[in-house]
């Protein structure tokens, strides 16, 4: 039996086009995005939780949302209504195309030289990339919502979609590519 996200979405036709994310983002059907935490001590126990969920538990990381689990999931599944009430597709396409445009390729690091730290150009690792993409995303939907009159679904749907369109206007893009402008300098 197949089960569909929040009870109509399919994750089976969710094409990932990042070679590098295919592995990490995780779109298992569950009857419930809630896995208690059961892959946390695992080494790589992320790519076992359901991209969803992980929204949810980056919204979670939030003042309003701390360790209200259902209260991040009310957002996160309303958010999908609007989305798909706007842009006629699945949802969770949208999130995986926001989070492909989001994640950066390249970031900086310091090394220390003779005594000095040299800030010096990486790539950065698949799945923290996705982290940094989810991060991105969660925050701007908070920061955009706060002192607001829209609505914090109303936010994350407008940054999900921001992100999937690559417009810079999206927190996460912005952060994405100014990451990747100071990685260029460092090089």
């Amino acid at each position: 039996m197949d089960f569909l996200i929040f009870g109509k979405y399919d994750p089976t036709e969710v094409v990932v086009k990042d070679p590098g994310l295919v592995k990490y983002i995780n779109l298992d059907a569950r009857l419930v995005l809630h896995t208690h935490g059961r892959h946390a001590k695992k080494p790589l126990g992320k790519m076992n939780v359901n991209i969803i969920e992980r929204l949810i538990n980056n919204l979670m990381r939030t003042e309003k949302y701390t360790g209200k689990k259902m209260s991040a999931y009310t957002v996160v599944k309303k958010a999908f209504e609007i989305i798909e009430k706007r842009t006629k597709q699945n949802p969770i396409q949208i999130l995986v195309d926001a989070l492909q445009n989001a994640a950066p390729r390249e970031e900086v690091t310091r090394l220390k030289m003779a005594g000095i730290a040299v800030p010096k150009a990486v790539d950065v690792a698949p799945s923290r990339r996705l982290d940094i993409a989810l991060r991105n995303i969660a925050l701007g939907a908070v920061n955009s919502s706060f002192k607001s009159p829209k609505s914090i679904e109303e936010c994350l749907a407008d940054e999900i979609i921001k992100s999937a369109r690559n417009d810079v206007s999206s927190y996460a893009v912005s952060k994405k590519e100014e990451i990747e402008r100071v990685a260029a300098s460092a090089r």
